[in-house]
């Protein structure tokens, strides 16, 4: 039996594998920074969605990361947590 760590080792030369694995990691890390921000911030998920005039759904919509938010919705949600929104790139 291969363990996690062996098989991600194993995939992680195939090109296209790989391509998705970095797409998926940066959206979880989307997600684990909105969560993370909405912990520190000492809120719930209605009283965020209170704050940016919205739902507790759409909130945890978010948060479950079965939608894809726009920029201004990043910057809204980072606002409402008492942070704010920075984006950064980086040379491949």
């Amino acid at each position: 039996m291969k363990t996690l760590g062996k098989l991600k080792e194993k995939y992680m030369n195939d090109p296209e594998f790989r391509k998705h694995y970095k797409q998926a990691d940066l959206e979880y890390s989307v997600i684990e920074l909105l969560i993370r921000s909405r912990t520190q911030a000492k809120m719930t998920q209605a009283e965020l969605a209170k704050r940016m005039a919205t739902t507790q759904s759409a909130i945890a919509r978010l948060e479950g990361g079965r939608v894809s938010p726009s920029i201004a919705t990043l910057r809204r949600y980072a606002e409402a947590t008492g942070f704010e929104l920075r984006v950064d790139m980086t040379p491949l």
